[in-house]
């Protein structure tokens, strides 16, 4: 296994369930999942001086992740999340402001360890403050040219600001979007549909450039366009949903893990994303127990 450091940027908050609550965030879920593929990586994230932090920063060092690059406020509370599950599973969010995710430092230890860096993950949420950009900007001027960079694209009303997804998106070289995320940025009027996943993907390919454009499209499936030229396509298969949070994170999770072996092709690599995104769905909260069904 490769030792070269992977970076999670971002938030990592409470998810307020009906079930109770769970550890969440986006970056988080991702380093979570990561780590349970066995990768060395490092959640660069933020928390308050309150239970909720202690709480948190407990979990993580449970999981066996560090906590090294995970600041701490004494002014802003640790972040959360309430969430609403529909009759389907799926989920949909209420994200508190002004909290301990909205400043998140690129220090002297987060910089070091970009200079070697096999990839940095990061997302649109925690990009809704300006101290957060900045910090990033730092970091993506750090990493190794061939460091993949993974823009995980959230866009959660009111955060949710397609201009600065816009911005960002050409700065990375995996580009992941769900099928709803995709139609809007590509300004198709008439949204997300069944088989207009390929045409969306060129269109964001056209306007970005990225090298590797990931559109996940939920119970129907997952594609990649390469390049802007080769589309692959994985059909989803169908599970009992338990909830659908995480599911996206896990997928993007596994798909980074088995890209950076090398030894995958394109639809196996797919095929691995999709197949283990399931497998969370069937579970309940963003962190389920490991591992898998083989």
């Amino acid at each position: 296994m490769p030792t070269r450091p992977l970076l999670c940027y971002g938030e990592i908050l409470w998810d307020f369930l009906p079930e109770g609550l769970f550890a969440g965030g986006a970056p988080a879920n991702v380093a979570y999942h990561l780590a349970r593929h066995g990768r060395d990586v490092r959640l660069v994230s933020a928390v308050g001086r309150d239970a909720l932090g202690d709480e948190l920063l407990r979990r993580l060092r449970h999981w066996e992740l560090d906590t090294a690059l995970v600041a701490r406020h004494a002014g802003l509370p640790t972040g959360s999340v309430i969430a609403e599950l529909g009759a389907s599973g799926d989920a949909r969010y209420e994200i508190v402001q002004s909290v301990a995710w909205d400043q998140i430092p690129a220090g002297p230890d987060a910089l070091q360890l970009a200079t070697t860096a096999a990839a940095l993950v990061f997302g649109t949420l925690a990009l809704r403050s300006s101290f957060n950009r900045a910090a990033l900007d730092r970091l993506l001027a750090t990493l190794p040219a061939e460091a993949v960079r993974v823009f995980d694209v959230n866009l959660r009303a009111p955060h949710d600001d397609l201009d600065l997804a816009r911005a960002i998106a050409p700065r990375a070289t995996l580009l992941k979007v769900n099928s709803a995320e995709a139609a809007r940025l590509a300004d198709d009027a008439q949204g997300e549909r069944p088989g207009a996943e390929e045409g969306h993907a060129r269109a964001l390919f056209a306007r970005h450039g990225c090298p590797l454009i990931l559109v996940t499209a939920g119970q129907r499936g997952a594609g990649l366009l390469r390049d802007g030229l080769l589309w692959t396509w994985e059909p989803g298969r169908e599970v009992e949903v338990a909830d659908t949070i995480g599911a996206g994170d896990g997928f993007l999770a596994c798909f980074l893990h088995h890209l950076l072996s090398g030894r995958s092709s394109d639809g196996e690599l797919l095929t691995r994303a999709c197949r283990h995104g399931e497998w969370i769905a069937t579970r309940r909260g963003a962190t389920p127990a490991y591992p898998p069904p083989s």
